[in-house]
């Protein structure tokens, strides 16, 4: 499993206890990493998921609720809002990483950790953001 994969998963799973415990982003990342040992790259790239979503949370979920027809975010499964979040916010603010990475890396998180339908939910809504929204990619 490749570094960013990994490191998408442990966002996955702070995302998670910043909600459930409601705990602060930096608190559960120092909480995170200090039972979790990884590379610096895995970490950093972590911290950047993690940190980018609530520097723009509030857009973010905006966003997504203009896509999830029939849905509220406050009413979405805990994992897959916070799936969504990782996936607009490397579409829209992740200039680095092509949409289709994005949107396979975010399915298969869905795949993994979401329920049955999960996937479908998630691949429907972003690819959407992604044909609908202005991003600009480098790669």
């Amino acid at each position: 499993m490749g570094l960013r994969t990994q490191a998408r998963q442990s966002s996955l799973q702070i995302l998670y206890q910043i909600e459930v415990a409601k705990i602060s982003p930096l608190e559960a990342i120092e909480d995170y990493f200090s039972s979790n040992k990884f590379p610096i790259q895995h970490k950093e790239f972590t911290e950047s998921i993690v940190n980018g979503i609530y520097q723009h949370f509030d857009d973010l979920d905006r966003i997504i609720s203009s896509y999830a027809k029939n849905w509220q975010i406050s009413r979405m499964a805990i994992v897959d809002k916070n799936i969504l979040r990782m996936g607009a916010f490397e579409l829209l603010y992740a200039n680095d990483i092509p949409p289709k990475v994005t949107i396979n890396e975010a399915v298969e998180l869905a795949k993994k950790f979401g329920d049955l339908d999960s996937p479908k939910f998630i691949n429907g809504i972003l690819d959407s953001v992604f044909r609908h929204e202005d991003i600009k990619k480098t790669a």
